[in-house]
C-alpha cells in the first residue's frame, strides 16, 4: 500500500481568507449609530432588516431627510437630537458612525473598542473592526460578496450575477427548511439518509415550483429514508473533473463534490477543482501520471469498495472525461460485482478543450469525415501493438493521441512509413486549460523534435490531421526550433 502515500501536498481546505465571512444575529439587539448623512440611512435601513434595536444620535441640523423619514415610520428607531458621547455605548452589540474627518472617526473608534464594542466607521476602512459586504437577499438565505474594500464596483457585478442566479423562491425554499428541520433531525438519524434527504431537497428547490404539495412530498421522502437509514450501502460517482480549469465542470460535477464524504481523485486534477469540493470530505490523492509511481488499479477499487460498504458518498474524481482513457470500465465492473451503486458524471475531454483552445473543428466537412482519439501508451509504458496504423495514416481523418509525449517519436515514424505526407498539419499541447499551457503548430516531420523541446513532463496531447491546417494558420506555423508559444 506504499503507491497509496500522497504523492504532492493536499490542497488546503480553505484558501487564505483577506476577512472572516460573519453572519451575526441583530434581531432584538442594541447597534448604535452616529451621523446623519444618505450613507448613514442606508446602514440603518440594513441594521433595521436585521430586526436591530437602533439608538441614532445626531443633531437635527445635520440629519439628512431620508435618515428623518426612516426615523419618523420606525419603531425600531430611536432618535438622540444630540452628538454621540461616552455614555453612548453600553449594552451595545454594534457600533456605527459617519464622520467626516479623521480625526472624528478614530474618536468614535477609540471609544467604541475601550466600551468593548465591535465598531465600523463608514468608508474609513482604517477604523473598520468589521466591514459589510454586497448583499443578495432571499432571507433566510443571504448571500454576500467583500472585496476587502479593494473593488466595491466588482462585488457589485458578482452580486448582480448571482441575483440572476438564484430564483425568488430560493427565499419560500429556505422557510420551508426552517419549517421541517426539526422533524428530519427526530425522524432521520444523522449520516447519509439525513444528507441524502437534503440534496433531494435542494434539487426540488432548484427544479420545482413551491406549491401546497411541496411539503407533502419532502414528508414522503422523509418517511422513505427514515426505513432505510444504517441499511443501504453508500454511492460511488465517478466523476470527470475536464482538462483542469475549474469554470469547465458541469454543474452535475459541483453537485457531486458538495456532497461527497472522501473523493479519490487523480494526480492531475486541478487544485481549483478541488477547492469546489465539500470542506468536510476527506480527501486522498491516489495520483495516476504515465512515467511516475501510482496506485495500483486494485488498490482504488478497494478504496471505493470499503468506503461505499461504510455509507459513504464517494467521488472518484478523474481528469478529463471518465468514459475516456480513464479506465472506468474496471472501476464500474468492481463496484457492480459487489452491488454497489455507481454513477457517471461526464466531463470536457482534453481533445474538445484543446479544439477550444485552438480554434479548430475536429471534424470541419472540408479536412475531416471521423475524429478518433488513441491512447498514446499501454500498460508497459509504450505504444500498443494492435494500432491500425494504416488507417490511422488518413490526413482527412482527425486523430488525437492522448498520453503521447514519451511515445511521440515512434508516432511520428509509424505514421509517416504508412504513407501519411510528411506535411501534415500536426499541433501539440501541453496542460490543456491550465496556466502553464503551452502549443505548438507545424507538421508531422516536426513533432518528435517538437515534444523532445516542449518537455513531457506534464500532460501531452497530440493532434494530426488536416483539420488542424487552421491552427496552423491562426498561430502562424512554428517550427521545431522557433520558441514555443504559451496560450491563454
Amino acid at each position: 500500500m506504499d503507491a497509496l502515500k500522497p504523492q504532492r501536498n493536499e490542497p488546503a481546505r480553505m484558501e487564505r481568507l483577506a476577512k472572516l465571512p460573519v453572519f451575526w444575529g441583530l434581531e432584538g439587539k442594541r447597534v448604535v449609530l452616529a451621523g446623519g448623512s444618505d450613507g448613514a440611512a442606508w446602514k440603518a435601513e440594513l441594521l433595521l432588516a436585521c430586526g436591530a434595536k437602533l439608538d441614532l444620535y445626531c443633531e437635527e441640523s445635520a440629519l439628512s431627510g431620508s435618515l428623518a423619514a426612516l426615523a419618523a415610520r420606525s419603531p425600531m428607531l430611536r432618535w438622540h437630537d444630540r452628538p454621540w458621547g461616552p455614555d453612548t455605548f453600553g449594552g451595545a452589540e454594534l457600533a456605527l458612525a459617519d464622520c467626516e474627518t479623521d480625526a472624528e472617526a478614530e474618536s468614535f473608534y477609540d471609544a467604541a473598542r475601550t466600551a468593548g464594542v465591535p465598531v465600523n466607521v463608514i468608508d474609513k476602512p482604517e477604523f473598520c473592526q468589521f466591514q459589510f459586504g454586497s448583499i443578495v437577499n432571499r432571507s433566510p438565505v443571504v448571500v454576500s460578496i467583500s472585496t476587502d474594500g479593494a473593488a466595491p464596483i466588482l462585488a457589485q457585478a458578482i452580486r448582480r450575477r448571482i441575483e440572476t442566479l438564484l430564483p425568488l423562491s430560493v427565499k419560500h425554499w429556505g422557510a420551508l427548511a426552517q419549517t421541517i428541520r426539526e422533524q428530519v433531525n427526530l425522524r432521520i438519524a444523522p449520516g447519509a439518509a439525513r444528507r441524502s434527504f437534503w440534496e433531494k431537497f435542494v434539487d426540488r428547490a432548484f427544479t420545482e415550483r413551491l406549491d401546497e404539495g411541496s411539503e407533502k412530498r419532502l414528508l414522503t421522502d422523509m418517511g422513505m429514508l427514515a426505513g432505510q437509514a444504517g441499511s443501504a450501502y453508500g454511492l460511488v460517482t465517478l466523476v470527470g473533473a475536464g482538462p483542469g480549469d475549474a469554470e469547465l465542470l458541469t454543474l452535475k460535477a459541483v453537485r457531486a463534490l458538495q456532497a461527497a464524504d472522501v473523493i479519490l481523485f487523480d494526480d492531475l486534477v486541478s487544485a481549483e477543482v478541488l477547492e469546489l469540493a465539500r470542506r468536510e470530505a476527506k480527501r486522498m490523492l491516489v495520483g495516476k501520471r504515465g512515467g511516475r509511481e501510482s496506485c495500483r488499479q486494485e488498490d482504488i477499487n478497494d478504496m471505493m469498495i470499503r468506503f461505499a460498504k461504510a455509507g459513504k458518498r464517494v467521488v472518484r474524481l478523474k481528469s478529463g472525461d471518465p468514459m475516456i482513457f480513464g479506465r472506468a470500465g474496471e472501476e464500474i465492473a468492481a463496484l457492480e460485482a459487489e452491488n454497489i451503486p455507481v454513477e457517471v458524471v461526464p466531463g470536457i475531454t482534453a481533445a474538445s478543450a484543446m479544439a477550444s483552445r485552438l480554434g479548430v473543428s475536429l471534424t470541419h466537412r472540408d479536412h475531416a469525415q471521423s475524429v478518433r482519439f488513441v491512447t498514446g501508451h499501454s500498460r508497459q509504458g509504450k505504444l500498443p501493438e494492435n494500432i491500425d496504423w494504416q488507417s490511422l495514416s488518413n490526413p482527412f481523418a482527425t486523430t488525437v493521441f492522448y498520453m503521447g509525449g514519451r511515445t511521440a517519436p515512434d508516432i511520428q515514424s509509424f505514421l509517416l512509413a504508412h504513407g501519411m505526407p510528411a506535411s501534415t498539419p500536426v499541433v501539440v499541447m501541453i496542460s490543456v486549460s491550465r496556466a502553464n499551457e503551452q502549443s505548438w503548430c507545424g507538421s508531422l516531420v516536426q513533432l518528435a523534435a517538437a515534444v523532445e523541446r516542449l518537455g513531457v513532463n506534464e500532460p501531452v496531447l497530440i493532434g494530426v490531421g488536416n483539420a488542424f491546417r487552421s491552427a496552423s494558420v491562426n498561430r502562424g506555423e512554428q517550427t521545431a526550433t522557433a520558441p514555443f508559444k504559451k496560450t491563454g
